[in-house]
């Protein structure tokens, strides 16, 4: 099962479903975007077997630029994926869900491809894979945060930031070495 009310926190235990929801969405977006898209991969909690998540599916979408998706605007929409913004400066959020119920199911980040934000996204994964006992570590934090702040999305994400901070710093460094 996927999807979350919009503000909402609710957290799940790992389900094998979520990665071939996943790989179904990828394949999707690349037959929408083409060569548009230089690579799309999975990402964020729900990619990580061991941890809790969100049941929502993050997708990157890597592109030369990231203005580079806007022709794609009416493709994405016909196909339930809808542009909501800037989420962060450099990086547009398109959305899967059933929007009139405000219960998101997908989030689509557009990155340019290489850049940092990709980098961030593809790191922090990797890293949690490789190291179980840090992706243990901030599994307890979400837990502890979701039960705190159960309706305050803003809050919970707050809570977080100071350990994915130190968790993006580890994977850079780590992705260095193993390079």
């Amino acid at each position: 099962m996927v999807g979350v009310e919009r503000g909402k926190v609710r957290l799940a235990e790992y389900d094998p479903q979520w990665k071939a929801i996943a790989e179904g969405t990828v394949n999707l977006l690349k037959s929408l975007l083409g060569a548009a898209a230089l690579d799309i991969q999975h990402v964020g909690s729900t990619s990580i077997p061991y941890i809790h998540a969100k049941p929502i599916i993050d997708i990157i979408v890597g592109m030369e630029a990231v203005e580079d998706i806007m022709p794609y605007r009416e493709v994405l929409a016909a196909n339930g994926i809808f542009f909501r913004r800037e989420a962060i400066p450099g990086q547009l959020l398109f959305v899967i869900g059933d929007l009139e119920k405000e219960i998101v199911t997908h989030h689509v980040h557009i990155v340019r491809y290489g850049s940092e934000h990709w980098q961030n996204y593809v790191n922090f994964r990797d890293y949690l894979h490789a190291f179980p006992q840090k992706a243990q570590g901030y599994d307890e934090l979400k837990v502890r945060l979701a039960s705190l702040y159960a309706d305050d999305r803003k809050s919970y994400t707050a809570g977080k930031e100071t350990m994915i901070e130190r968790l993006l710093r580890e994977a850079a460094a780590w992705r260095t070495r193993t390079e």
